[in-house]
């Protein structure tokens, strides 16, 4: 009976994600609530969703304060001058446009949201792609490389990771930094290598001279990273913010605090500085508070789902009788091919049913072969919704993509996948030789 109940709610918030019928939020927290009172636990709901949530907390606190330093930081124009060095740097030389390219996905990206980094990037890179007649199937490939490879402790996919597992985001993604770094080698390598290939479709010659970047386009991206309000601009306070930012995410990353509180003192210290009115201080909370609102929202419920999924017994038994599927020469591998499947997974798995409704089962059922539940979040994160979602037809920010480029979903898909997948893998194998998936 648990077991079957147990199915029966997987699949019934699988479905309700999926076919966008109710929101995430919703189904998180009335189907499992349904399936507690078919059980006969009705009463132990409340406690069970209290737990859940209290697991959750430091995670929805972290999520909220990271939204509000980098939204605050984007205000004040930090990004302003380093986007523009990297504009500059570009020219005309499409080698040096696609690392370009890649380089400003993965500046932009920096907060966290996809959509924020393509609506940035892509609109003002392609007049430059255009100019050239170059493919703008390239110009959506190595921006959605960058963005896919830049996975961070406050990005949805580490997020979620953490909250369904409850684990720390620190203890998933400290040791992954080295892993990325090869995923972003591969990315800038890729990039590079799609732009020298675009010089020789096009006839150009390597030694070619390389022009400035129009300062037209400059000047877009510049208003784009403050919001298009000068007024926000702090540029007198650049070291300063530049100082906190770096100091902040060395803090974060390296775990001498949890995450949720060095974001908080990042952000009163931001604020503090930059808006010293209470006034100014509260419109910038309210500019940024809806996007951390709706994520929180989200966590929060998924606090409720696994509490109850827990609580009822229902994930244990799914797991045990899942245990018997699995072959026990494969038991040991599960990371390995978790990771290897991650990112096509993408394809058929929006963010929330993956990492809050079949990333717990695959962890209990790695938990019986002596797997750390670390190793499978780890595993996840090398390529579902990570390098997957800018190709995965469940996400708003493949279509963004496509759109800003100007390329069918079809074409952008066919081009990039093979590199989103490449990327996946590099980091793959690099997990594997420094030892972080067994």
């Amino acid at each position: 009976m648990l077991v079957f109940v147990a199915i029966a709610t997987l699949l019934l918030l699988l479905a309700a994600i999926l076919s966008n019928r109710v929101s995430p939020l919703v189904a998180l927290i009335l189907i499992p609530a349904i399936a507690a009172l078919l059980l006969g636990q009705g009463e132990a709901v409340p406690e069970y969703v209290i737990k859940g949530i209290g697991q959750i907390a430091p995670i929805a606190g972290m999520f909220v304060f990271a939204i509000l330093f980098f939204g605050i930081m984007t205000d004040v124009g930090l990004l302003a001058p380093l986007v523009q060095g990297i504009l500059r740097l570009v020219g005309r030389k499409p080698s040096r446009i696609t690392v370009g390219t890649a380089a400003l996905a993965l500046l932009i990206h920096l907060d966290g949201s996809g959509a924020v980094c393509f609506l940035v990037t892509i609109p003002a890179l392609r007049p430059l792609y255009d100019e050239l007649g170059m493919d703008r199937r390239v110009l959506a490939c190595t921006a959605s490389m960058a963005a896919g490879v830049n996975f961070l402790p406050w990005t949805g996919p580490t997020l979620r990771a953490a909250a369904s597992l409850k684990l720390s985001v620190t203890e998933i993604f400290t040791p992954l930094v080295g892993v990325q770094l090869v995923g972003l080698a591969f990315v800038f390598v890729a990039s590079w290598y799609l732009g020298r290939r675009e010089e020789k479709r096009l006839g150009i010659d390597a030694s070619q001279q390389v022009g400035l970047a129009n300062g037209d386009e400059i000047a877009a991206i510049i208003n784009a990273g403050h919001s298009g309000d000068p007024a926000n601009l702090r540029p007198k306070l650049f070291p300063v913010n530049l100082a906190l930012t770096l100091g902040v995410v060395a803090i974060m990353v390296s775990g001498l605090a949890e995450p949720v509180v060095v974001f908080m003192l990042g952000t009163a210290i931001a604020l503090a500085l930059n808006y010293p009115a209470p006034t100014a201080q509260r419109m910038r909370i309210e500019a940024h508070a809806p996007a951390a609102m709706l994520m929180v929202g989200v966590l929060l419920a998924a606090g409720a789902f696994t509490g109850i999924f827990n609580g009822t017994g229902m994930i244990r038994a799914l797991a045990n009788a899942s245990v018997g599927i699995v072959p026990e020469s494969l038991g040991q591998h599960i990371p390995i091919l978790l990771a290897v499947a991650a990112m096509p997974l993408s394809l058929v798995f929006d963010p929330d049913s993956f990492y809050f409704g079949v990333l717990p089962v695959i962890a209990e059922v790695a938990g019986h072969y002596g797997i750390a539940p670390v190793k499978i979040a780890q595993a996840a994160l090398l390529g579902q919704m990570t390098t997957g979602f800018p190709v995965s037809p469940l996400t708003p920010a493949t279509f963004l993509v496509a759109g800003l480029s100007g390329i069918e979903l079809g074409a952008h898909q066919r081009f990039a996948i093979p590199w989103l997948f490449g990327a996946s893998l590099a980091m793959t194998a690099a997990a594997i030789l420094f030892g972080v998936l067994p």
